[in-house]
């Protein structure tokens, strides 16, 4: 299930949706769908689409430098075959895994308010459905994870986030956690290429030893 392309439910993001379709008519400029085949084993869960990147581009994580880690981590760990280029006809495709944010469409300052993250809650309830029963979730960052535990009906005080933290949840899917992987956090420090191949790694190894 996807919201339609002219989804009135957050009345801010849909405002600044137009606004930006009157300024870049050429970009996509709508909520921000799923990339990669449904149901796979692995559900990587963002926050946002980013103004100039997958608002630009209409495809998660593509045309910023978030998409250039998580994309080279992917192709490297086995998740994706292909080249990335920052465009949706770059030939890259996803394997074993899909993408998906928390929230379809683009937010000011890249920051959504809860309201608004509660009214994207049925479409990531949808692609947490589809996840076979031992698949599991990577959330990037604490808003991703809050907004999983929320559609999965978990607590998020049993379940807190951490940059590496695997949850087996009462469901029996698996969730794990890492920190955004954009810009500001790795020109910070705060996260590294090698921490975020590590706690993508760490999922992939608790996924295959079940």
């Amino acid at each position: 299930m996807e919201p339609d392309p002219d989804c009135p439910f957050c009345p801010r993001l849909q405002a600044f949706r137009h606004r930006w379709r009157e300024a870049e008519p050429d970009w996509f400029n709508a909520p921000v769908p799923g990339f990669g085949p449904s149901g796979e084993n692995v559900l990587i869960v963002g926050l946002a689409p980013g103004l100039r990147g997958a608002n630009r581009t209409g495809r998660p994580f593509t045309g910023d430098y978030a998409g250039d880690l998580l994309f080279a981590t992917l192709l490297k760990l086995g998740l994706a075959r292909g080249s990335y280029d920052r465009h949706p006809e770059d030939g890259l495709r996803l394997t074993g895994c899909r993408i998906v944010n928390a929230v379809r469409c683009v937010p000011p300052q890249n920051k959504p308010v809860g309201a608004e993250v509660t009214a994207c809650r049925p479409f990531l309830a949808g692609e947490l459905d589809a996840l076979p029963g031992g698949g599991a979730v990577l959330a990037l960052g604490r808003v991703a994870h809050d907004a999983v535990l929320a559609a999965l009906g978990e607590r998020r005080a049993a379940w807190p986030f951490a940059h590496g933290a695997l949850h087996r949840l009462g469901c029996g899917r698996l969730l794990a956690d890492s920190y955004h992987c954009s810009r500001y956090n790795t020109n910070t420090g705060r996260l590294t290429p090698a921490m975020f191949e590590s706690a993508v790694a760490g999922m992939l190894e608790a996924v295959a030893a079940g």
